[in-house]
């Protein structure tokens, strides 16, 4: 099996470009789908996701009768070029990764290429998120606690019980100075409670707040 160009010449003809621009904007659409399965997604971004492959197949097919180089200057701009304010997260990554990759498939011509490797992608994408692939069940828990309280072994017989592992990552006062904040990642035991693990930390840190949630991604940390 081979994935051939449909460019036959230096030159692109309009019904090669809207072929192009047409498949790149269907791929496209299919990526944004995916990535708002299970995940919340804005109209922004999926429109972003949507519209990228034809945006770079269009600059791929404008320097396509250009020297090697000429093509990796764009690809250098594109390494140069900061999408977003803040860095995504993995998931954003790899959707804009894919969009990118349609795009550059796209504006090459391969447009069997793109098409078979958009739907091997995304096939892998969303078998691996219906699965429990890579779940953990770790878990952020923030506790505080009063300034007069020695928080070093304080909840160590209660991590003993509830959790399978326990690791401190931040030890910060707030409110002043009157109050510790510590904050650990927990592995909670299958057949122990999330609430009578929460309870038996309030009533060791005399009530004061405790919270306890996902693990924040590496866009938030």
């Amino acid at each position: 099996m081979t994935f051939d160009t449909i460019f036959t010449s230096d030159s692109i003809t309009l019904v090669q470009g809207l072929i192009v621009s047409g498949v790149a904007l269907g791929l496209g659409l299919v990526s944004a789908l995916v990535y708002m399965f299970r995940s919340y997604c804005s109209k922004s971004f999926a429109v972003t996701l949507t519209i990228i492959p034809a945006i770079v197949a269009m600059l791929i097919m404008m320097v396509n009768g250009l020297t090697a180089g000429a093509g990796i200057a764009v690809l250098g701009v594109f390494s140069l070029v900061r999408f977003r304010s803040q860095p995504g997260s993995s998931r954003e990554i790899l959707a804009i990764m894919l969009s990118m990759a349609i795009g550059l498939a796209c504006g090459g011509g391969y447009i069997t290429f793109a098409v078979f490797a958009t739907i091997v992608v995304c096939a892998v994408w969303l078998i691996l998120y219906s699965t429990p692939f890579g779940n953990t069940a770790k878990k952020e828990l923030r506790i505080e606690i009063p300034e007069n309280l020695d928080y070093e072994g304080l909840f160590d017989d209660i991590f003993k019980e509830f959790t399978t592992k326990n690791e401190i990552i931040t030890v910060k006062t707030v409110q002043m100075g009157s109050v510790y904040e510590l904050r650990y990642h927990v592995s909670l035991r299958r057949d122990k409670g999330e609430k009578a693990f929460i309870d038996a930390i309030r009533a060791r840190n005399g009530n004061l707040p405790v919270s306890c949630g996902r693990v924040k991604n590496d866009a938030e940390l």
